[in-house]
């Protein structure tokens, strides 16, 4: 189930490559890896921090009934 919508994917793969970028020019260290948190959550479209809140920052998918 989806929980991460357009705008929230395209900012988590964004500031996940940043801190990656960052990371690779020595800039902040090793820990910039973690930017690969963001960028996993922002391409699979879930995260399970959501869940676990209880947000989603996509439409509710419906279920289609078949007749």
């Amino acid at each position: 189930m989806r929980n991460v919508g357009t705008t929230d994917r395209a900012l988590r793969v964004l500031a996940g490559s940043l801190l990656i970028l960052l990371s690779l020019i020595n800039v902040i260290g090793p820990w910039g890896w973690i930017g690969l948190a963001p960028i996993a959550t922002g391409l699979l479209r879930f995260c399970p921090a959501y869940s676990v809140l209880g947000l989603r920052t996509c439409p509710i998918e419906h279920e289609q009934e078949h007749a």
